[in-house]
């Protein structure tokens, strides 16, 4: 094996493992972190597929600024560890089934099984900046500016919720 497929492995396992513990995880601050540590592998699966400027954008736009803003938000809307409801031993077992056909998918991609379907060649131009241009701005525009408009809706959904009912003032009177 060579040094890219060790890399490969590793950062694989280690988005899997860490988007596993984003659900898994009963507190949202905690969540918000291992998110932080799936988009950093991300960003390093990028590096690894010659796209330099997806894993910087990865970096500056997912593990910067949307979970700084996801922080914001959990702390604004003061959550609070959410209790269990649901039996430890049901926990076990999901992690253990999840555990196990994880390491099927891993045993068969690494044995280079036909059980996956092989990917298509990557075209010219993947991860460079003008390609990523053309197509975000050209053939998804819409969908940039509709992403933009509903950010801005949920931030403004996250201040009016925690905003103070009843009349009171800034000064609390």
């Amino acid at each position: 094996m060579g040094l890219e497929t060790v890399l490969f492995l590793l950062l694989a396992v280690g988005a899997v493992l860490t988007a596993l513990l984003v659900v898994t995880t009963p507190s949202p601050i905690g969540s918000a972190l291992y998110l932080v540590g799936t988009m950093f592998c991300l960003a390093g699966l990028y590096v690894l597929l010659a796209a330099p400027f997806l894993a910087a954008i990865q970096v500056m736009v997912y593990a910067g600024a949307i979970i700084v803003l996801l922080l914001f938000v959990i702390m604004l809307l003061n959550l609070r560890r959410i209790e269990e409801t649901v039996p430890r031993i049901w926990r076990i077992a999901g992690l253990f089934i999840a555990g196990l056909t994880l390491l099927a998918l891993f045993v068969a991609i690494v044995r280079g099984s036909s059980v996956l379907p092989d990917m298509p060649a990557v075209p010219d131009g993947f991860g460079k900046v003008k390609a990523l241009g053309e197509i975000l701005f050209g053939k998804y525009l819409f969908a940039f500016e509709a992403t933009s408009v509903l950010l801005l809706a949920a931030m403004i959904g996250a201040v009016t919720l925690v905003r103070k009912t009843g009349g009171e003032g800034r000064d609390g009177r």
